[in-house]
């Protein structure tokens, strides 16, 4: 009787290759003989794998699927295939090795694509500003410790371009072809090769400014523009500006990221900025002017008639540029009103002749006597 390869997988018929090989290694490694001691395990472990060689060849599963033909009727290649090596794990059988290559990667018995020179890696630099540098925007220059190209051999790590030649163990391919006895067959799997390291190139004789790396530490003295708007942890990108690529390869960015130091005036929330104001409590009852303090100087700001204390006066357009988009934020001026601890004999006399006008009603100032 036919075998039932979905069933024994537990997927459905429509199941995708993905789907067939994510249960197919899930199982394998529950019934791999070395893992299970339970009976049957190896039997079931065989079955697996039959099933797999099967529904993981396009060809194969599609006469299985119409014909519901077994592993053993495909001819050979299959047939008669002693499992004892398969089932040992002295033999270095590797599940998701094997698998990737017989799923099909891009070709797996084909050479793999040569590794070429690697991108420069990314550097950050942290810089602190003044608030009036985050809201005005500020040129900074700084000094930048990074690995540069080497000037001498230009990135090759070469004494000279006659000392670059093919690599002797791959032969300039970059990569070194294995084969492997599977259930499935004689598989061909390829590897980085050791020597060059996967780029097919090998150095007779290193340059000895670099010592064959292509790159020499140095420091870089960089000018960074700050933005007007600027807030904490703005990251600013400067492209090509980090450490050098691998044999000439793009070399990396350099991220300044912006942290604002705290003012000793202002506070800043987003976009708007808040300050503290005293005044004296004469302003406040009659009114008056009064000058505050501005991120970019002194500010005329009228204080009406009653005013009481905590009161916030708005300065529109006096806070910070919006750092994305038009416009710019207000300073928020809290008034804390400041009553005289000591009154001299007459502004005392004054004062109760205030509270009398009251009209005999407690008022602002009745505390003080």
């Amino acid at each position: 009787m036919p075998k039932d390869y979905y069933k024994i997988l537990g997927v459905e018929k429509t199941a995708t290759k993905e789907e067939i090989k994510k249960a197919y290694k899930n199982l394998a490694k529950k019934y791999h003989p070395d893992l299970n001691k339970e009976t049957g395990a190896a039997e079931k472990f065989k079955e697996i794998n039959e099933a797999a060689a099967v529904l993981a060849d396009d060809e194969k599963r599609s006469q299985y699927d119409q014909f519901g033909t077994t592993a053993e009727q495909f001819g050979p290649g299959f047939q008669g295939f002693d499992f004892s090596d398969f089932m040992s794990s002295r033999a270095g059988f590797d599940f998701d090795d094997i698998f990737e290559s017989f799923f099909g990667g891009s070709n797996p018995f084909g050479a793999r694509r040569r590794r070429g020179p690697r991108r420069g890696a990314d550097l950050r630099y942290d810089m602190e500003i003044t608030l009036e540098e985050a809201a005005a925007g500020a040129t900074k220059h700084i000094i930048v410790p990074r690995l540069e190209q080497c000037s001498k051999c230009h990135g090759s790590g070469a004494e000279s371009e006659s000392d670059i030649v093919n690599c002797p163990d791959c032969n300039g391919s970059g990569i070194k072809r294995q084969t492997q006895r599977t259930p499935f067959g004689i598989f061909s799997t390829t590897t980085t090769c050791g020597k060059c390291h996967g780029q097919g190139k090998y150095i007779k004789r290193e340059c000895q400014l670099c010592d064959g790396t292509g790159v020499v530490k140095k420091t870089r003295k960089l000018e960074i523009k700050i933005p007007a708007g600027a807030e904490e942890e703005t990251n600013l990108r400067v492209a090509g500006e980090g450490e050098a690529g691998e044999k000439g390869a793009p070399a990396g960015d350099l991220y300044v990221v912006i942290h604002v130091k705290e003012h000793d005036t202002f506070e800043r929330h987003g976009d708007d900025i808040y300050v503290k104001v005293h005044i004296p409590f004469t302003v406040a009852t009659l009114g008056g002017e009064i000058e505050v303090p501005t991120l970019d100087g002194k500010a005329k700001l009228k204080i009406p008639t009653g005013t009481q204390n905590n009161t916030i006066f708005r300065m529109k357009g006096k806070g910070i540029p919006y750092l994305h988009g038009s416009g710019t934020g207000n300073e928020n001026v809290e008034v804390v009103i400041e009553v005289p601890e000591k009154l001299s004999k007459k502004q005392k006399e004054l004062l109760k002749e205030f509270e009398k006008e009251s009209k005999g009603k407690k008022g602002f100032f009745s505390w003080i006597f």
